[in-house]
């Protein structure tokens, strides 16, 4: 009996999965390409995967015991990172350096995000607009509400307590949107 709990989910990995498909889910959502600007591309995809991802994490810091789950879910992104660039084409060779690249540029954005979310719109801005954007040239309205945006859901977030989260049931709320949904 022991050789088969050898093979089962710990309970943060079934979490982590939870949380990371509605990561993923809302970082889908057709606003953010269509009113916000996005590029629709496999970089703005993954960029804004990485921005909800770094939502969760920056909530689960508050728990010092949510470390083990915050890995799982790093892990949990980039494995589906490597699975998506192995189904987009990449040969296997080039595979790993991409993720491994992607891995680093992420921890930059985490640093980015950090330090916008304790400061002043100006400089997050830059940050949305190197990271997110990237050559693409939002305007200042569409930056306001995906920054309006990140902060309403870091409040979101911060409002739930850690045994839901440790569950996996955290989830987003409306994505902004140029109609003024999602406010």
């Amino acid at each position: 009996m022991k050789l088969f709990s050898l093979f089962r989910e710990s309970p943060d990995e079934v979490a982590s999965q939870k949380i990371y498909r509605e990561a993923v889910r809302q970082a889908r959502s057709e606003s953010f390409y269509r009113d916000l600007g996005v590029p629709d591309t496999a970089e703005g995809r993954f960029e804004l995967i990485a921005l909800h991802v770094f939502l969760i994490l920056h909530r689960l810091k508050r728990n010092a015991s949510s470390g083990i789950m915050g890995q799982a879910l790093f892990d949990l992104m980039f494995a589906d990172m490597d699975q998506n660039l192995r189904e987009m084409g990449v040969g296997d060779l080039r595979v790993g350096k991409k993720v491994k690249s992607m891995a680093e540029s992420f921890y930059g954005r985490i640093a980015a995000y950090e330090a916008g979310l304790g400061g002043e719109n100006a400089p997050f801005a830059e940050a949305l607009k190197r990271n997110i954007y990237q050559q693409a040239q939002p305007s200042q309205s569409q930056l306001d509400l995906l920054i309006d945006y990140i902060r309403r859901e870091t409040s979101a977030l911060a409002s739930l307590s850690d045994e839901s989260l440790a569950a996996g049931n955290g989830s987003f709320g409306p994505p902004p949107s140029a109609d003024g949904e999602g406010k």
